[in-house]
């Protein structure tokens, strides 16, 4: 015996129903968001001027959305493993991605296959903060500012290697940045963290790395490593440190930047409340003050919106896109 059939009608009718009781209560959800904790994606390891950064803004950003943003640190890849992680993920809010110069911006020319667009496969939701970057080498180098060493490395360059925290990170971004303006090629020496990097000039096996200044400061205060130029603007963490352009390198600056990203397609009222509560935590004196303490800064106010960090992205990946290409540098 066969089941009666609902006409095609009745059928169309529960099929709209359906869907606008999902509707309904997705908007519902958006509404509350967030119920439980979210998590915080930080493409690179635990101790990396992301993950520093991160751990400064978590705990006033978690109070202010009432519930505890977690951290999860997934390196790789030049920080996709973990961004792409996002771009998989449902739009929901509980989960988003800190973005930065690397993830969101050169990878997208660096690497032959990209695993995600950064301008399309997101929802931006804020650009954050700024963080200044180093040149920091071996204290055996023989030099003691910029200009010596872009002597020394004019002569020498075939015979030096630069560490960095893995290809297409901050690290690597800015020493080639550098190498490309001071017209030399030099050896790259990857690693899977840039505090490794690090490690490794402090024991003297490489002679430069370019960190965010975050991670490099305790090296320089107790001597083990010099610092030649900060590659921005003067920081109050290192008044007396000159930077490139003041030291003869015209027009050159690098400096990492971060933002907040949700999967495309999140709802308006969940990306306005993450904004929201993004915009409360910058606007604390005490997280100013914190990130001040190394060297970083949170942006102005007329560069907060969703619609300025997606302009922003855009016009970085072709910032990169040039001096990339120019370097014949590709990774499969």
């Amino acid at each position: 015996m066969t089941s009666p059939q609902l006409p095609r009608c009745n059928l169309v009718h529960l099929a709209a129903g359906a869907a606008a009781l999902f509707a309904l209560s997705s908007a519902a959800e958006a509404q509350t968001w967030p119920t439980r904790p979210v998590t915080m994606v930080v493409a690179f390891a635990a101790g990396s001027g992301d993950d520093v950064f991160a751990r400064i803004v978590t705990p006033r950003l978690s109070e202010l959305l009432g519930q505890q943003v977690i951290i999860e640190n997934i390196g790789g890849a030049g920080g996709m493993t973990g961004t792409a992680r996002v771009a998989r993920a449902a739009p929901d809010g509980y989960q988003f991605a800190l973005g930065g110069t690397g993830t969101f911006a050169a990878n997208q020319t660096l690497y032959k296959n990209p695993l995600y667009n950064a301008a399309t496969d997101f929802t931006p939701v804020a650009l954050v903060a700024e963080q200044p970057m180093l040149l920091i080498v071996r204290k055996e180098l023989p030099v003691n500012n910029l200009a010596e060493f872009i002597g020394y490395a004019k002569s020498n360059h075939d015979r030096m290697q630069f560490g960095s925290g893995g290809p297409g990170s901050a690290t690597h971004l800015a020493c080639m940045l550098l190498n490309s303006a001071i017209g030399i090629e030099v050896t790259h020496v990857p690693y899977r963290a840039a505090a490794q990097a690090t490690q490794d000039l402090i024991g003297g096996r490489i002679d430069y790395v370019c960190p965010i200044a975050s991670t490099a400061i305790p090296h320089v205060d107790s001597g083990r490593v010099k610092a030649l130029a900060i590659l921005k603007s003067r920081s109050p963490i290192l008044p007396n440190l000159a930077t490139a352009q003041e030291q003869g390198l015209a027009g050159f600056e690098a400096f990492f930047w971060d933002g907040f990203f949700l999967p495309k397609g999140t709802p308006a009222a969940i990306v306005k409340r993450l904004h929201d509560a993004t915009v409360g935590v910058m606007e604390t004196p005490s997280v100013a003050g914190k990130l001040k303490e190394i060297g970083a800064e949170f942006v102005t106010p007329d560069r907060r919106s969703p619609e300025y960090l997606q302009k922003f992205v855009e016009r970085e990946i072709e910032k990169w896109a040039g001096p990339i290409k120019a370097s014949g540098l590709t990774i499969e």
